[in-house]
């Protein structure tokens, strides 16, 4: 659940609000980010990219957990929480801290996902300190209250209400359920009718007590603060907070390849979805696994299946592939959609690509391509405003990749050679994926 509390009411907020959105296209692409890492007096560690270009600041964190971590029977439990939290806190209410939001001019939002629970707040560097006021509410004191709860409850059923007439959505939790079988990423992170109907405040409540400490928080800042600053507000945001997270252990898990899901649906095209084995991001192998992908799959206009199935023979719109790198499990996936009556053809044309980068692996020339997009392109897709290098240092904290990887991250793509790139393709792709078909006549078509 992700939530959007900006004020259009007040004059003083309208400006606020130009300002935040014209942040967004006016900063120049950093190639070169300076990141410090502040340590504030009690602890909290935070990365810090100082910005003057505009006067605004924009603060990124998450607490490690998210989805994986609804009880069995509650799911949709962090989604429903992270939607309440503008919605009241400390000793306001909803449309107190409504209207102390608007008064401020600030953006604050907060997601959840299968591995954490995200928040980011946006605000003119004046107006920090109010907002970072209603900030430390929101994550210390949160109020749930019943009507709120009754309300973001109710746009979620509305939401799978809405999901349960999706054949493809539908078809997607019978994937997860068929790739990941009893584990946490198999359950809907939205929640069930029958499990959002069951959760109480209580369990909000104890579901953010467990969530909410120090040792799962990963916090980035951009923008027009210098580190002594945000020392003290590190404290003041986070310092209250438990030290150590009441998660439960959750197992890495290898997907479930090797086998065939057919939805039978009357859509005007069928959907083709392919699973294979990923990489860590801490694996030696992984970049080279990373310019495999982009050169099977990951270019846009340039990788092989672009070319073969739709540039060649026409079978589909788009067609791509990704390297997917949850916490606790990692695929290369496949997907594309086609004419119905050319499903078989299309699936055949996708397993032969796949087949010759397995046993061939790249050409130079492809392989010096895909590096130089990727190291070119990282700046552009990253580093372009304050939002997405907040967004990406927290990333990269999660990840543990340190903060000088964006400095070292040419060098490991450039230090990759064809032999690299065939290993890793034969390693990956030359084994039986699995394999998803949602149509109409999917009994028909041959996915081997």
């Amino acid at each position: 659940m992700q939530k959007l509390s900006i004020s259009l009411r007040q004059a003083g907020a309208l400006v606020a609000g130009t300002l935040l959105l014209l942040s967004l296209v006016v900063l120049p692409v950093q190639a070169d980010v300076k990141i410090q890492e502040v340590h504030s007096e009690k602890g909290i560690t935070a990365w810090l990219v100082e910005d003057y270009t505009v006067p605004i600041v924009t603060t990124r964190f998450v607490f490690q957990g998210g989805s994986s971590q609804d009880p069995v029977g509650k799911e949709g439990l962090a989604n429903l929480m992270s939607g309440l939290f503008d919605e009241g806190a400390g000793d306001l209410d909803s449309n107190a801290f409504q209207e102390k939001l608007d008064e401020v001019g600030a953006e604050m939002r907060f997601s959840s996902t299968r591995d954490g629970i995200y928040g980011t707040v946006r605000v003119l560097a004046e107006d920090k300190d109010a907002a970072f006021d209603l900030l430390r509410l929101a994550i210390e004191k949160p109020r749930f209250d019943q009507g709120p709860v009754d309300r973001i409850r109710s746009q979620l059923l509305t939401g799978i209400d809405a999901a349960e007439r999706d054949p493809n959505d539908q078809a997607r939790k019978q994937w997860a359920r068929a790739v990941y079988g009893e584990h946490p990423y198999a359950r809907p992170d939205e929640g069930t009718k029958e499990s959002l109907a069951g959760l109480s405040t209580d369990d909000l409540h104890a579901f953010h007590d467990s969530q909410f400490a120090r040792d799962g928080l990963y916090v980035a800042v951009v923008g027009a603060i210098d580190a002594e600053t945000l020392k003290r507000d590190l404290d003041r945001l986070f310092g209250n907070l438990p030290e150590k997270q009441k998660s439960v252990p959750v197992a890495h898990v290898q997907p479930k390849l090797d086998q065939q899901l057919k939805v039978a649906y009357d859509l005007p095209q069928t959907s083709i979805q392919m699973a294979f084995p990923g990489l860590e991001r801490t694996e030696p192998d992984f970049f080279a696994a990373v310019l495999m992908n982009e050169i099977l799959g990951g270019g846009t206009f340039t990788s092989r299946l672009f070319k073969e199935v739709r540039e060649k023979r026409g079978l589909a719109y788009s067609v791509g592939s990704m390297l997917s790198n949850r916490r606790y499990s990692e695929t290369l996936g496949i997907s594309t959609a086609t004419r119905s009556d050319r499903a078989a053809e299309t699936v055949e044309v996708i397993r032969s690509v796949i087949r010759q980068m397995a046993q061939e692996g790249p050409t130079e020339a492809e392989l010096e391509a895909a590096r130089k997009y990727l190291i070119g392109a990282y700046a552009i897709n990253n580093l372009n405003s304050s939002g997405a290098i907040a967004s990406t240092l927290v990333e990269l904290q999660v990840t543990g990749l340190g903060k000088d990887y964006i400095e070292r991250r040419p060098a490991l793509l450039e230090a990759v050679t064809v032999a690299d790139v065939k290993r890793v393709a034969a390693k990956l792709l030359s084994g039986e994926p699995a394999v998803m078909l949602v149509g109409p006549d999917v009994e028909k078509v041959q996915a081997e």
